[in-house]
């Protein structure tokens, strides 16, 4: 397994500075792997629970500060994993306890497969108590050995981005797009091995997690919404569409989406409107994890551009470079640009996907002439690095793999 450089660097960061840190992200994506390597990196003394495991759950709920009774091989502070403990009804009030009780001796790291803010119920019972790191699937950024300083990346997102080999750059590019980047089908590398762990991986998350956390009934209707999100990808997607497909209500569409994006199924993105004139205002664009289940090759592009750049922004965020957001364009005139990055609500860089046009979009360049800030259109093919004028600005024409391999 892929040693998680990127993730490493930033759990030292964060540990130091807080007792408890929620790590989250999509099942399977081995967090549970994460973890272990972390507990052979300075924390000799460790304790890991599963909720999922029956004797762990009796054991906390019997004893519910059982990791009192460590036995330790040496003075450093120990680490405690809870994994999956989101699960637990009152899993909030329970880590707020472990915290204010116990923060000065232990660290504490939470894993969970759901978005760990999925159970609105607790209120603000750990409020200023952790820090939240995210992993999610294999990037080519995260793949790749060299990386832009954020300063410059910032200063200049046209330049300064060939650090990585560009056949191995392309090379793992394709093998993203044809297994997806978890971790499982990523390291054995073949389609038929991706099939086989794609048919279930879905339908295990409604029939297991979602239903076990949210008690929702109509598991099949929730799994054939699923199926007809992949052609859905990339578009604005229209609630009341799909609530008139399946026959069920508005909000529970709504409601079913929202699940999806807890549960790391999907992410969604959207419009951005501050300084553009008759944008539009209420779709969101939703993309998926598992990159491979789109078939249609311009959108799966999209949908991996869109991927790499969730993966900055979060990760950005999260070492505390900026406040940074991830949003796309698009006017009542049907002018759009897929998507547009933001720091501390102003706009930074707008970013445009094209499976194979090496023409800069004229909705890129019309976007840019409002806004006055670097666009980028990235396309699927080789050796392409253009850097072409729009009025008094540049737009870089670039091969998405090497431009996105050097992401900070």
């Amino acid at each position: 397994m892929r040693n998680r450089v990127l993730y490493i660097q930033l759990w030292n960061d964060l540990a130091p500075e807080k007792a408890m840190v929620m790590l989250s992200g999509p099942r399977q994506v081995g967090k549970t792997t994460f973890a272990q390597k972390l507990t052979g990196r300075g924390f000799p003394n460790k304790e890991y629970f599963n909720w999922d495991v029956i004797d762990n759950k009796k054991r906390l709920i019997q004893e519910p500060y059982f990791f009192e009774h460590i036995n330790l091989k040496d003075s450093s502070r120990p680490l405690v994993i809870f994994d999956e403990i989101h699960k637990y009804k009152h899993w909030k009030s329970y880590l707020k306890g472990v915290y204010d009780q116990y923060g000065e001796r232990f660290k504490f790291l939470i894993l969970g497969s759901g978005r760990l803010d999925v159970s609105k119920k607790g209120g603000d019972a750990l409020s200023g108590r952790f820090l939240e790191m995210h992993l999610f699937p294999f990037t080519i950024a995260e793949l790749s050995s060299r990386h832009r300083d954020i300063h410059r990346f910032l200063t200049n997102p046209l330049s300064e981005f060939d650090l990585n080999p560009v056949k191995e750059t392309f090379e793992l590019w394709q093998q993203l797009a044809n297994v997806s980047g978890f971790p499982e089908p990523f390291i054995k590398g073949r389609v038929s091995s991706w099939r086989r762990w794609s048919s279930s991986y879905g339908r295990q998350i409604i029939r297991d997690d979602i239903r076990t956390v949210q008690e929702v009934r109509q598991t099949d209707t929730m799994e054939i919404l699923y199926s007809l999100l992949p052609s859905r990808v990339a578009s604005p997607l229209s609630l009341n569409n799909l609530a008139g497909d399946l026959q069920v209500s508005f909000e529970t569409v709504k409601q079913w989406l929202s699940l999806f994006d807890y549960f790391y199924l999907t992410f969604r993105i959207s419009p951005w409107s501050k300084k553009v004139s008759r944008t539009i205002l209420k779709e969101k664009k939703m993309y998926f994890f598992n990159v491979a289940m789109i078939d249609e090759e311009a959108v799966k592009f999209e949908n991996m551009v869109a991927l790499e750049l969730w993966r900055a922004v979060h990760q950005w965020n999260e070492w505390g470079w900026g406040n940074f957001g991830i949003y796309y364009l698009r006017n009542k005139e049907k002018k759009e640009v897929d998507f547009i990055l933001t720091n501390n609500h102003k706009p930074i860089l707008l970013i445009e996907a094209k499976f194979a046009e090496e023409h800069p979009s004229e909705s890129l360049r019309y976007f840019q002439g409002i806004l006055k800030i670097p666009a980028v259109q990235l396309v699927n093919r080789e050796n392409i690095r253009k850097i072409l004028r729009n009025d008094q600005l540049e737009i870089g024409i670039f091969s998405a793999h090497q431009w996105l391999s050097s992401l900070p």
